[in-house]
């Protein structure tokens, strides 16, 4: 390997030789780059080449600097690496681009390395700083708004209440969500306004926290008792609309990607891209995948397409089971380690669909209507209903090439996994669980045995199967090297191995990035390779993701992100 980039670096004076006495091609590269290693995601084993060409937005070719020397025209940029890496663009696997820039605008309360968020006072004082700027949000929404607090980060590892946030403003509403992004909390202005009560029923698939008294509302909402009022709090108009969702895309292309995605639209949020798409706005490619529950007689409309327009696509449809391990709301077949405070020790956590009739009804649909499927499923129990479901619809309407995606499958047991590869289920794994939450799944949430096989994808490699890893931001930040960490790594925020026998190889987690990513959304033959004909999408980095130690990889930097052969990010 090492070989291979010395030989690139040790032909730089070459190229410029070579390209002095050449004959003018035909079709002249637009750019060509060389001196650094050129990492393709050809085939099973790393390749790299020596050089790539770029026109008119793809890869014109790639391989040995003769060979792409002989693209080099009057016109032609020559851009010098010097040492640095070149891969194909980073593929979000599954993710919610408009509500990262939701995060990138709303108060941060993300604990440590990410933020500052460590204390119930600590996080009164970022809501009161935020609010005193004045910012765009508040503007538009009336509320104090925070995102990324995490109760297990917390000194006093609890929520906080409506009572504590009433700290920062008794007069104005104030909101935080959880980093799941599955819990949240209120302070009392904000219950008022919401109607909440002692005497309001939880909604279905979700939960109003109470005080001791088992009747007053303590503040920390759960699933659609978050969801519900979220919609109506976060409905702004289109300018603010708009503005969040290019937030989003902002922060994406700072992290190397060059596909998003949409993971569970309404009809609003869908049409906002697409509005977006026609002004020309979008750097990057959005695949929308809307919620089907929110969006039936939406996508019965429109439908999906393999074919983006302007950056825009309606892929498919989504489907939520269940909720997040690390706020207890996941549901499982087995109960968890530690109930969350005032619930009893056979507490499991529940599904977010209760109706099982009106779960199948829906996966139906999706597989009735050719529409591609992702289901998020973080417990084993709504795996497997999933599985159930599928399996059914299967049956009804026939195997074909669906790619229906588990999103999480992070408590997946073997039995499960081996009939998901029957069905042709792909796991998309968040392996950044192992960092954030490993220590927290370990001691609390799931015990030690459940915990060490949080997003098994060795168990998924060993069966042949092809997984996706992701980031689910804005639960975590879009961070593509921070995935490729912790997937190579598992090591928890202490140090602690969560998983060694789950490991897998720099490379493999590459491909879970990029060449499977692509093959995920059905776009392998445009995307997630260096390979000629292929869109011209790379990241440019300042290491070789497979030349540096492993512990190292989260250090690595993305110095510039290419969307068909345009820079749309560089690091200054």
């Amino acid at each position: 390997m090492l070989f291979v980039i010395r030989r690139a670096l040790v032909l730089i004076p070459v190229f410029t030789l070579l390209a002095a006495c050449s004959k003018a091609p035909e079709n002249p590269a637009d750019v060509i780059y060389y001196g650094g290693p050129i990492l393709t995601m050809v085939g099973d084993t790393p390749q790299y080449a020596e050089a790539l060409a770029v026109r008119e937005g793809r890869i014109q070719a790639v391989g040995v600097i003769p060979k792409v020397e002989a693209l080099r025209g009057d016109s032609t940029r020559v851009v010098n690496l010097e040492g640095k890496a070149l891969l194909p663009g980073f593929i979000d696997a599954h993710g919610h681009v408009a509500n990262v820039g939701l995060q990138a605008l709303a108060a941060n309360l993300l604990p440590p390395p990410d933020g500052d968020g460590q204390s119930i006072s600590s996080l009164v004082a970022l809501l009161k700083m935020w609010h005193a700027q004045n910012n765009s949000l508040f503007r538009a929404a009336g509320w104090i708004i925070g995102f990324g607090y995490d109760d297990s980060q917390l000194a006093e590892q609890r929520h906080p209440s409506a009572l504590e946030l009433d700290q920062v403003s008794t007069d104005l509403p104030v909101l935080i969500i959880h980093q799941s992004g599955h819990v949240g909390a209120v302070n009392s202005k904000a219950l008022a306004m919401l109607s909440m009560t002692a005497e309001t029923d939880d909604p279905t698939g979700g939960v109003i926290r109470r005080l001791a008294d088992g009747r007053t509302p303590s503040g920390v909402l759960e699933e659609m008792a978050l969801f519900i009022p979220l919609m109506n709090v976060l409905s702004f108009g289109d300018e603010m609309t708009q503005e969040m969702a290019l937030a989003g895309i902002e922060a994406y292309t700072r992290y190397g990607f060059t596909t998003a995605q949409e993971g569970r639209a309404d009809p609003r949020s869908a049409e906002t891209w697409r509005a977006l798409a026609k002004e020309g706005k979008l750097a990057i490619d959005v695949a929308v995948y809307p919620d089907v529950g929110m969006s039936e007689q939406y996508m019965l409309k429109h439908g999906t397409s393999r074919e983006y327009e302007n950056r825009f696509r309606l892929a498919g449809v989504k489907l939520s089971f269940d909720g997040s391990p690390q706020a207890r709301t996941a549901w499982l077949s087995q109960p968890y380690f530690h109930a969350p405070h005032g619930f009893p020790d056979s507490y499991a956590g529940y599904p977010a669909i209760p109706d099982e009739a009106e779960r199948l009804r829906q996966v139906k649909l999706a597989f009735e209507q050719g529409w591609q499927l992702l289901v998020h499923c973080n417990g084993d129990a709504a795996s497997d209903a999933m599985i159930s479901d599928v399996t059914a619809a299967t049956q009804a309407f026939g195997q074909q090439d669906r790619r229906t995606v588990m999103i999480h499958a992070q408590t997946v047991r073997e039995d499960q996994l081996d009939d998901m590869k029957v069905l042709g289920i792909i796991p998309s794994f968040f392996s950044m669980h192992t960092f954030y939450w490993g220590d927290w799944h370990r001691d609390v949430t799931l015990g030690p045995e459940r915990a060490m096989r949080i997003s098994p994808t060795q168990s998924a490699l060993k069966r042949g199967m092809r997984f996706t890893e992701h980031h689910d931001a804005p639960v975590a930040l879009p961070s593509a090297t921070m995935i490729l960490h912790t997937t190579v790594n598992r090591t928890s925020r202490s140090n602690a191995l969560i998983g060694e026998d789950q490991k897998v190889s720099p490379y493999i987690a590459l491909k879970s990035l990029t060449e499977w990513a692509a093959w995920q959304y059905f776009e392998e033959d445009r995307k997630g390779t260096l390979a000629p004909g292929l869109l011209a999408d790379f990241v440019i980095l300042d290491a070789d993701p497979l030349a540096v130690a492993p512990e190292n990889l989260k250090g690595l930097q993305v110095l510039e992100t290419v969307k068909e052969g345009v820079t749309v990010y560089r690091r200054q």
